[in-house]
């Protein structure tokens, strides 16, 4: 059958397909019986279509008997493979008065399919099965639900849809490396968990699903830190003599563990702990409960048959095995108590969201003095979709000739989030909370507002970074559950009627302070007859929700509606921890450090440029420059800082012999000036940089002037 010495199963060939090849993915496991040299492939065998497993599993090879073996070996022999022309084709086309015999690498090679079920079928490729959808269901790319690549949804032998969710495609070779691995207890749909419909579906078109467990269950130990308790004390001072790792059952040290995340712990005694029942949270689970504004301090002590249960008590509850749809403040609990599960990278969520984009471009024509209207004629536009590639086109209203310019999408989002900040939809300093514009609303600008936020952190442009955390949490967990504070009053004559309030120290006082704003207090409903000194505490909770939440209501449930575009505010509601990053911080300054890193450099580069480039670099980080870190990223990109996604294109360097350094902010390309010393070099980068950006301010400047 073959010439190779037995023993050596790399070398050897199947006695099938003749292939010396070691690919279980492909061919199935390579099995060599050393007594009767022989050796098979194990998908080979199995499609072969004269033999049958007439043995047990442990007889023969895989069940199949050594003479059964060799006299389909025989057969084959006779037999031509339509593929590559040589004998030994073993496998046929199972369709009436279909001829084609071919190999199995061969049937692999021209798309046949194969079923791994019933009678162990073949189709060539003219008669394989196929995926019947009606073209009105083909749509622009979507990704491949396992490696996250977009693939065309259009079905062919390599693209694959899912019977049981209409918009769940796959390359069929990351189906057959899942199903393998999976094994047939696991191998399910990636979307909606079903398993009988999608397994049946891609047995018909070729996928072969071990019956074996998942390789994951195969692992030796896999789950043993599952089993094992965290048993460490982690308080800042720990009181225990034996060290932090000791631990004593039905004493002050036994080790209690966070009842959030389970992944800290403290001696009983360490925490003034009374009983192991006592609830016990570690610093950082304690500082989302409860230095989130939201929540009072839970008491030690709980009655477990009183009606009376706080909102901080239901939160140390157990959790419901089912989930049903929940409010936000429901969520707002159910988050804080599945602690780190609900943790995930900001960068990771947006690339998450930037799936929906699709290749469809739609072009924005933007007249950068004029970017506020620019993107609201684009985004109002009928035939604008927030999930199409925006492309974008410079003009200038005032240019006679009517001439067009390639603009970059993440500049323009930049310049767009910017004039957000500073529009009249939003009032405050630093941190902002949504304002009272009666013209806005009646424009319907805030749910425009909304909506450019969620296309910017989509389509890779900046995160906004100015809202204030009453906003914020009013969008996580419902004004309802959000209590403002006075940082959050802009208005100067209210913000000074709530100290005074505040800083009341008899009951005269107050009724005095609130005889003198009757008509102010009567007016906005918070006006009530004052009893006690205690009073002044509810009175001055109601003037900020008044004047903070319910003066704006109409505003904010406008601009929650455009936050939800691409669905973004379901994000930020699943995730506030990462998005709370963004949405109310600003971006961490640059170093030239992070720059560098930034910047790939394009091959054959100026070596000497080079090093004036790293030299210039250190001269901006010293002060002895007249630009920035974020000017020269501006300068580059548009962006004087880095979008959660990162950019796209990656940020590069070339070296081209002129006079001036060019940014390309569409490619996200600096062009190095070749020069002959140092000191010319830092001159022309200075001057080039200073005076674009200059002139940019001054032309954005002028328009909000006038």
């Amino acid at each position: 059958m073959n010439e190779n010495k037995p023993g050596d199963s790399q070398n050897l060939a199947c006695v099938f397909c003749r292939k010396n090849d070691d690919c279980p993915n492909k061919y199935g496991e390579k099995k060599t019986n050393e007594k009767w040299n022989l050796t098979v492939h194990y998908y080979c065998l199995l499609m072969s279509s004269g033999i049958w497993q007439r043995g047990k599993e442990e007889e023969g090879v895989y069940g199949f008997l050594i003479e059964d073996i060799r006299k389909e070996v025989n057969r084959a022999s006779k037999l031509k493979c339509c593929v590559c022309k040589k004998t030994g084709a073993s496998i046929g086309c199972v369709a009436p008065r279909c001829k084609r015999s071919y190999h199995f690498p061969c049937g692999l090679q021209r798309e046949c399919i194969f079923q791994f079920t019933g009678n162990f079928a073949s189709f060539c490729w003219n008669h394989r099965p196929v995926q019947i959808i009606t073209s009105s269901n083909y749509k622009d790319s979507l990704p491949c639900t396992i490696c996250l690549e977009f693939i065309e949804p259009v079905p062919t032998y390599s693209i694959l849809r899912s019977p049981c969710c209409k918009n769940a495609w796959f390359h069929r070779d990351c189906l057959q490396v899942q199903a393998i691995n999976a094994g047939v207890f696991f191998f399910r749909c990636t979307i909606c968990n079903n398993s009988d419909i999608f397994q049946k579906e891609m047995l018909r078109m070729g996928i072969h699903i071990p019956e074996k467990d998942a390789s994951w269950e195969l692992e030796e130990n896999a789950y043993q830190e599952l089993l094992q308790h965290y048993e460490h004390c982690d308080v800042r001072r720990c009181r225990c003599k034996e060290g932090r790792d000791y631990n004593v059952p039905d004493s002050k040290w036994e080790i209690k563990r966070c009842q959030c995340c389970g992944s800290s712990g403290t001696h009983l005694a360490c925490s003034s702990l009374r009983s192991w029942e006592q609830n016990w949270e570690c610093l950082e689970c304690r500082g989302i409960l409860y230095n989130s504004g939201e929540f009072q301090k839970a008491k030690k002590h709980t009655l477990p048959n009183t009606n009376n249960v706080g909102i901080t008590d239901c939160l140390l509850e157990e959790s419901s095995p089912k989930l049903p749809r929940q409010s936000p403040g429901a969520q707002h609990k159910d988050l804080l108590r599945q602690g780190s599960k609900f943790r995930r990278d900001i960068a990771s969520i947006i690339i998450e969201l930037g799936f929906q984009i699709k290749k469809k471009t739609k072009r924005l024509y933007v007249n950068k003095a004029n970017i506020w209207n620019s993107a609201l004629n684009g985004f109002r536009n009928k035939n604008f979709n927030p999930s199409y590639t925006i492309e974008v086109v410079y003009v200038d209203d005032n240019d006679n000739f009517g001439r067009e310019y390639p603009g970059s999408k993440q500049e323009f989002l930049s310049l767009l989030m910017q004039r957000l900040e500073n529009s009249p939809l939003f009032e405050g300093s630093l941190s902002k909370n949504l304002s009272l514009n009666s013209q806005a609303l009646k424009e319907n600008l805030y749910y425009e507002a909304g909506k450019m936020l969620a296309i910017s952190l989509v389509h890779g442009g900046p995160s906004p970074g100015f809202f204030s955390k009453t906003l914020f949490n009013c969008l996580v967990y419902g004004p309802e559950n959000t209590q403002p504070i006075l940082d959050d009053v802009s208005d100067f004559d209210v913000a000074q009627i709530i100290i005074r309030i505040n800083a009341a120290t008899c009951t005269a006082d107050l009724n005095s302070i609130v005889n003198e704003c009757y008509n102010y207090l009567e007016l906005t409903g918070c006006l009530r007859i004052i009893t006690s000194l205690s009073d002044k505490y509810m009175l001055a909770k109601d003037l900020l929700v008044c004047h903070v939440i319910k003066r704006v209501q109409a505003p904010f449930e406008s601009f929650k509606q455009g936050l939800k575009t691409l669905g973004v505010l379901e994000k930020i509601q699943t995730y506030p921890e990462a998005f709370y990053s963004i949405l109310c911080h600003k971006p961490e300054n640059l170093s030239t450090k992070i720059l560098s890193d930034l910047f790939t450099v394009h091959t054959l580069s100026d070596v000497q440029t080079l090093g004036f480039w790293n030299s210039y670099l250190q001269a901006v980080e010293d002060g002895k420059s007249a630009t920035t870190v974020e000017d020269i990223l501006s300068f580059t990109t548009g962006c004087n800082s880095i979008p959660p996604a990162g950019f796209k294109p990656t940020p590069s360097i070339e070296c081209l012999h002129m006079d001036f350094p060019v940014g390309n902010k569409c490619n996200n390309c600096l062009a190095l000036p070749i020069t002959n010393t140092y000191k010319e070099f830092q001159e022309n980068m200075d001057l080039a940089i200073r005076n674009t950006l200059r002139l940019e301010k001054e032309a954005s400047s002028h328009y909000i002037e006038h």
